[in-house]
């Protein structure tokens, strides 16, 4: 009886959300989670710690000195109650990686735009049903990330069945992805598949290389038009290692246009675009494709060169 009556109890995010209503259940986990919830007087960074009788709890919180992370609109390819799919524009971050870092990110995006739906959902169903995932971490419901300068396609999760769903399908190499990049002179042959393990380069650990300890990675590529001294390439990769394209083309000597950070030609930004997506969604098990254009900015390099 005892064990009932305590997984009855009021959580702590609860707790600090009945303190202070103009808090979501997110913000209150943070805040958890970042020491500046006590109970007793002591630090407690347990979100769903269950509160006993008499336990007395204090927030650390002033909102004249929290710092707001700006709202941003992303372009919407396809939604559903489920899923999210999205054109991330180059300079984003897909998540952060500090807990209070105020930046912007599609994962704060995310998190808004569900928060919204839920209310909205709230209002509609006139009761305290919540379906949605709960946003206590800085990564719920990305399924998977473009680097900040690669812009293109993105899926989201919005449910929890969801986010399993399509993870799965990444981690077992379901699903297909295409991106577009464009490179300084051309690729001989001008098709072919690169078969070469990663690994994290030693000397530089912020980047990658080819070598023996790597992991298995392979892109397929092929040319699809020539001008100006640059190349403009599909690529598929059959493997998602970090960095797997940008790796791949470096090694070949034919680095990314804009990749600076593997001694690509420096731009205006790094030419690589994820274009296509296909997978199957939740929602009726369907297989789908969703496509975004690729920058006309691609085109132009090679009608005009540098």
């Amino acid at each position: 009886m005892a064990n009932i009556e305590i997984s009855r109890a009021e959580r702590l995010d609860q707790r600090v959300v009945a303190m202070l209503p103009q808090l979501s259940r997110a913000y209150a986990a943070k805040l958890i989670e970042g020491k500046r919830v006590s109970v007793n007087g002591a630090f407690q960074v347990k979100a769903g710690y269950k509160m006993k009788p008499n336990d007395v709890v204090a927030v650390d919180y002033d909102p004249a000195k929290e710092e707001s992370i700006p709202d941003i609109d992303l372009e919407i390819v396809y939604e559903d109650d489920d899923c999210v799919v999205i054109n991330k524009p180059v300079g984003l971050l897909t998540h952060s990686k500090g807990a209070f870092n105020p930046e912007p990110t599609v994962a704060t995006w995310l998190r808004k735009r569900c928060e919204r739906l839920d209310l909205a959902h709230l209002d509609n169903r006139g009761d305290e049903h919540m379906r949605g995932l709960t946003f206590h971490t800085s990564r719920a419901g990305i399924v998977h990330r473009l680097d900040r300068a690669t812009s293109g396609v993105m899926i989201c999760a919005k449910t929890p069945e969801a986010l399993s769903w399509l993870q799965k399908q990444f981690a077992q190499r379901k699903t297909k992805k295409t991106y577009r990049a464009v490179i300084k002179g051309t690729m001989n042959p001008e098709a072919a598949v690169i078969d070469m393990p990663i690994e994290r380069n030693p000397k530089a650990p912020a980047t990658f290389r080819v070598g023996p300890q790597g992991k298995h990675a392979q892109t397929m590529y092929r040319t699809l038009a020539t001008g100006g001294g640059y190349s403009l390439l599909e690529l598929k990769p059959e493997t998602g290692r970090t960095h797997q394209l940008r790796v791949h083309l470096a090694h070949q000597g034919a680095p990314i246009v804009g990749d600076v950070l593997y001694n690509g030609e420096p731009a205006d930004r790094l030419y690589l675009h994820a274009e296509e997506l296909e997978l199957t969604i939740l929602a009726g098990h369907e297989r789908k494709v969703f496509r975004v254009n690729t920058p006309g900015g691609f085109e132009d390099k090679l009608k005009h060169g540098s």
